[in-house]
């Protein structure tokens, strides 16, 4: 009939109708989302999940939802193919690694300003310390060792999730983990040194 054209209003049909070599109807679910000028968008997402997968996913999904739900599944299709093992939980992870890291270098740097600090006090004055004094640098200190925990903590629940990961990215997490535990003791060291002007 003259009225089933493609849903885009020209001769051309969608990206993934051309791709699937099928007519293009107004009723085509793919056609405001895989335009025909950008033929590579569906043809990754239709690699990684199969064109009848994403034609259920995006009829389950209220119309207004669609964009992102394309959106997401381009992402991932990318990212399984730099990556067919991880996907983009492999970046993630790997971000997540970056965070922890500069948290505990941050640790790290809040006790050496604290320790320079109160070298810095005891040269001044050679009267021990208030007890106002003695407590807010104990709360420094217990914040300090709650940062650096935390830290620990995400990457050791890294090491869970990827457990059943290849040999080769395990060791990249387990030097990460190595890092942490020599930074973590060197937070230990800073503190015990802090606390031995004061004993």
């Amino acid at each position: 009939m003259a009225g089933s054209g493609s849903s885009s209003g020209s001769n051309s049909p969608c990206a993934s109708c051309k791709l699937l070599r099928r007519r293009c109807t107004q009723e085509c679910v793919f056609a405001p989302y895989f335009p025909p000028e950008d033929p590579h968008k569906f043809a990754i997402v239709h690699k990684v999940f199969g064109a009848s997968n994403v034609s259920k996913m995006l009829q389950e999904l209220p119309a207004q939802q669609r964009a992102d739900a394309v959106s997401s599944l381009v992402y991932e299709a990318n990212a399984r193919m730099r990556d067919p093992v991880y996907g983009c939980v492999g970046a993630i992870s790997y971000l997540q690694q970056q965070v922890s890291q500069l948290q505990m270098q941050l640790a790290l740097a809040k006790a050496e300003i604290l320790c320079i600090q109160m070298q810095h006090d005891g040269h001044a004055t050679a009267s021990p310390p208030s007890e106002s004094q003695q407590l807010q640098r104990k709360q420094q200190q217990q914040q300090m060792h709650g940062e650096a925990y935390g830290s620990l903590l995400m990457h050791n629940t890294l090491i869970n999730t990827l457990n059943s990961s290849s040999v080769h990215h395990q060791q990249q997490m387990l030097g990460s983990l190595g890092s942490a535990g020599n930074s973590a003791m060197m937070l230990q060291e800073a503190c015990l040194k802090k606390e031995s002007l004061w004993t």
